[in-house]
């Protein structure tokens, strides 16, 4: 299950506004690789919408079926606004749902089986 956190406006390449909903995963806890405790944190991704703002405000606390999962894309770099380190990522998080978690896991068990064969 995802909820809907919050939501951002955006812009696309023709310059047009929209709102995108921001979705947030359930918590889950994290060990450091630095102090080697826990934290706990919560994926996130922002998915476009064709909503209004006051749309995506009614929106906020409401739960949807699916996961935000890990995909990878062509590096980029971000800045961590808390000690301004230039980090270079090669992933993102995106919403999928339901559905497409479920046909990932029977393709995956698909191959897994013809790899045993």
């Amino acid at each position: 299950m995802v909820t809907i956190v919050d939501h951002a406006l955006r812009k696309n390449q023709e310059g047009e506004e929209f709102y995108a909903i921001i979705l947030q995963g359930g918590i889950e806890m994290v060990k450091s690789q630095e102090t080697g405790r826990y934290y706990a944190t919560a994926k996130r991704a922002s998915v476009p919408s064709t909503f209004d703002e006051q749309t995506c405000k009614s929106m906020v606390g409401q739960q949807m079926t699916g996961e935000i999962k890990k995909v990878e894309c062509e590096p980029y770099e971000i800045t961590i606004k808390e000690t301004g380190e230039i980090i270079e990522l090669s992933h993102r998080w995106e919403y999928q749902s339901e559905v497409e978690s479920a046909e990932e896991a029977i393709h995956e068990g698909a191959v897994f089986t013809a790899i045993e064969a």
